[in-house]
């Protein structure tokens, strides 16, 4: 077993046929497995081994597509690294995966720090000037264009995809090949992706969404990928109309931010399907988009621990405001704190159970067995169960913040804010927004005598944490409220 099956029976079968769509550039499935092949013999030439971490430090490019595919043939293990991370997060990303080698940009180039990297011993760069580092084209012209890939085990690990942690270190949720291919043919299957079809992909490629969702279901299928750097409404118009789109993958924010464009349903004529994930989109929103072009938002859950798929809503009958019922060969169930299976109706903590459920937490045993038992994950989020079987996603029993689908645990935030010499507390937590679903928000208690404003701490933040992660607020307060124990109340920060 290997995930890039799916792009050497493409290659076998219909080498002619489009893969990729970059820009003013087309990619054939022959094409595209012979880039993957030529990169994989590049990497044996720098002496990767079956099993070595390699990180992928990219914006979405078709050189994100090619480095994966070659990683995985390779026998080596995919490290996903969000591009908008800063230089200590990624650090820390490429010590903990004890990653020995990094693929990334010259712009990006400047946020893999120079030292105290242990394992680190080759920076390629894939767009850009290489300077001192390795061309990726260069292992491309040295590369031979046959390679078959390496058959692994189903519990081989293929890719660690890191997700924020409440303790305010990343963690790397440990995804196997067999993970990956069954959940790519349950997206196959539950989606009812053709050959004939062309998605769209402008969500982050180092997300769990875009990477096996979205790239590999859709070359799963032998469909077409028209890949996007990043989400511009503008640009996702123009896709629709030059390429003939026909279906359209995106976060609840994706299709608010069509709305309010003011797009008509002419521009939409060739999609045949929606879908939104990552985030809870509202029964209004649904709703909106249903009258606007008279086609569903088929919604998906599910979470990096899980492949991410694990619940559609639906490929036989739709239920409004539900997030479905759980994908063929998945469990899904409702339990108390006891960890007892609950009624319908009745509101506890969403588990699953399948072969989409993760191998565990890089590095993190402790970690691993707080959210594994006996094959069941425990999700972190409250929901229900009706009499029919679908499943409602009710709250969040995790101290986790969601914007636009990127997770934010507030310890990480806060643990940043603290370094900061001018304070002495701060209390993170997320506020309701319309169209990110949720910002973050920090009350921060200044050391006596010690000044810093908003704008300071602003700045202060931006170039330790990503983008997203930064208070959309700073509040200054002259206490953070607590309970008896000494636990933030942040029901109360919302609150107030």
């Amino acid at each position: 077993m290997n995930i890039t099956q799916h792009i050497e029976r493409g290659a076998q079968f219909f080498p002619h046929k489009t893969a990729l769509i970059f820009e003013e550039k087309a990619f054939t499935y022959g094409e595209l497995n012979e880039l993957a092949n030529r990169v994989t013999n590049g990497l044996r030439y720098l002496g990767i081994k079956c099993g070595d971490r390699i990180a992928l430090f990219l914006p979405n490019i078709p050189e994100f597509v090619i480095t994966y595919l070659a990683i995985l043939k390779r026998g080596a293990v995919v490290v996903s690294v969000n591009s908008m991370l800063k230089s200590d997060e990624v650090r820390f990303i490429l010590n903990d995966s004890e990653a020995v080698a990094v693929v990334t940009t010259e712009s990006l180039r400047e946020q893999i720090p120079h030292r105290d990297l242990a394992f680190l011993k080759n920076v390629l760069i894939a767009e850009g000037e290489t300077y001192t580092d390795i061309s990726l084209s260069t292992l491309l012209e040295k590369g031979s264009a046959d390679f078959k890939a390496v058959s692994m085990e189903p519990k081989a690990p293929a890719a660690i995809v890191y997700t924020s942690g409440t303790t305010g270190f990343p963690k790397g949720a440990t995804l196997s090949h067999g993970n990956v291919c069954s959940n790519m043919h349950s997206v196959k299957h539950s989606c009812k992706i053709h050959s004939d079809d062309k998605l769209l992909l402008f969500l982050p490629l180092f997300h769990c969404f875009g990477q096996n969702f979205i790239l590999n279901g859709g070359l799963n299928a032998g469909a077409t990928i028209i890949l996007q750097r990043r989400f511009k409404p503008e640009d996702v118009l123009r896709a629709v109309q030059n390429h003939g789109v026909t279906m359209l993958f995106g976060v609840p924010t994706v299709f608010l931010r069509l709305l309010e464009m003011g797009v008509s349903q002419s521009d939409f004529n060739s999609v045949r399907y929606y879908f939104s994930a990552a985030a809870k989109i509202s029964v209004d929103l649904v709703c909106q988009w249903q009258e606007f072009c008279g086609k569903l938002i088929y919604e998906g859950y599910g979470l990096t621990e899980t492949s991410p798929f694990a619940c559609y809503n639906h490929d036989l009958r739709y239920k409004l405001g539900s997030i479905g019922m759980p994908i063929e060969n998945v469990e899904m169930k409702v339990v108390n704190e006891a960890g007892n299976e609950l009624e319908c109706g009745e509101v506890g903590e969403l588990l699953i159970r399948g072969p989409n459920v993760m191998l565990g937490y890089w590095n993190r045993t402790t970690e691993t067995q707080k959210v594994l038992d006996n094959g069941w994950f425990r999700t972190g989020d409250l929901g229900k169960m009706d009499e029919d079987n679908y499943f409602y996603i009710v709250d969040r029993l995790k101290d986790m913040i969601n914007v636009s689908g990127f997770k934010v645990y507030p310890s990480e935030v806060e643990k940043v804010i603290l370094e900061h010499p001018s304070v002495v507390e701060a209390a993170v937590y997320g506020m309701s927004d319309r169209l990110k679903g949720e910002v973050v928000n920090a009350n921060i208690v200044l050391k006596p005598s010690k000044f810093a404003s908003a704008e300071d701490l602003k700045s202060f933040c931006a170039q330790r944490i990503a983008n997203y992660k930064v208070p959309h607020t700073f509040r200054f307060v002259d206490s953070i409220p607590k309970n008896a124990t000494g636990k933030v109340l942040k029901r109360v920060l919302c609150q107030q």
